[in-house]
């Protein structure tokens, strides 16, 4: 598979976005959160997903030069409109500003409505982590998945990020659709020929599979632990309208696109209760104990949340990302 220096997929992306209205700081700033995606073994997020979001960029469904602002402030909580702008910016800078309230106050939440897709979540647990803070973060999508119980679809799979911070920067953060498997690793399995490696929807009959194509001629994509995934899909959508005052699934799925969605940053302090050297120290004491696990395959071994990630950003970041040669090819075409 050919390889790609993570500087020139920074660049290449940059330049895409410069000729469709960025300004050339946020072009760059959007093209390392593109970049970074793949870095750390998230191509569906990152250059597999570069193409769609020029397409909505060309559709006029994202203003480029719009930002998210602050609508009202409660003490460590705020509330944002991101003005239907450019979803992973404005979510980057509202997990910024969650930060700054949690070193003042121990806790920040920043509630960002009207927002658009951020593409991947874990970029803001990351994000956190590298600030110091423990991250809570969720987003609401469109009507993508079933109630359990229900064949058609009226919740989302509403994925959630929970970081924790360590000093040697090999942050532990966990990233999940409430759904088995995100669309995004749905559609990576169908690319790469591959099937899941447990049911995550249903086909045309009804049925479990383990077939991505077939998951997706459906939309029947099933809620991770069954009932318990769909009802924590509902109570997220829930929190985060409440909060933000914006806009829920139901409403998401009226718009045509996914847009216009909402999202909740939560930043946390641990210095106020810990010194850094505390924290990994009670981090390093529990995850040794995770990976002292008895692997189920003979040679295997345990990973903890992130820890792939961190392995796959040193790889790439040393030999190169691995990409798919036509989407690659059509970027450098555009």
């Amino acid at each position: 598979m050919k390889r790609v220096a993570y500087e020139e997929m920074v660049n290449e992306f940059a330049r895409v976005l410069a000729a469709r209205g960025f300004s050339a700081e946020d072009a760059r700033a959007a093209a390392e959160i593109f970049a970074q995606n793949s870095l750390a073994g998230v191509y569906s997020h990152g250059l597999n997903r570069f193409p769609r979001l020029v397409s909505y960029l060309e559709k006029g469904v994202i203003d480029p030069k719009v930002r998210a602002s602050c609508v009202q402030s409660f003490g460590n909580m705020e509330r944002w409109d991101g003005h239907r702008g450019f979803g992973p910016l404005n979510a980057q800078r509202a997990m910024s500003r969650a930060c700054e309230l949690a070193k003042a106050h121990g806790i920040g939440l920043v509630a960002l409505g009207n927002n658009n897709h951020w593409m991947r979540g874990g970029t803001y647990g990351w994000q956190a982590a590298e600030e110091g803070c423990i991250g809570i973060c969720w987003t609401n999508t469109m009507p993508n998945m079933p109630a359990w119980g229900a064949k058609d679809c009226r919740i989302g799979n509403n994925p959630i990020v929970m970081a924790i911070p360590r000093s040697n920067g090999e942050h532990v953060v966990v990233d999940c659709a409430v759904s088995q498997f995100s669309y995004g690793k749905i559609e990576s399995h169908r690319l790469s020929g591959q099937q899941l490696p447990v049911p995550g929807g249903y086909n045309q009959d009804g049925e479990l599979t383990t077939d991505p194509g077939q998951i997706e001629q459906t939309w029947r994509v099933l809620p991770m632990g069954y009932w318990k995934g769909s009802g924590l899909s509902i109570l997220m959508d829930l929190m985060a309208t409440i909060l933000s005052g914006g806009n829920s699934v139901a409403d998401v799925g009226s718009f045509g696109d996914e847009v216009g969605v909402t999202q909740i940053m939560i930043a946390i302090d641990p210095a106020k209760f810990n010194t850094a050297e505390e924290t990994d120290a009670i981090a390093q004491r529990i995850l040794e104990d995770v990976k002292a696990s008895e692997p189920v395959a003979e040679g295997g071994e345990v990973f903890y949340p992130g820890e792939r990630s961190y392995k796959s950003m040193q790889d790439n970041m040393q030999n190169g990302i691995p990409v798919v040669e036509e989407i690659w090819n059509s970027v450098l075409n555009m």
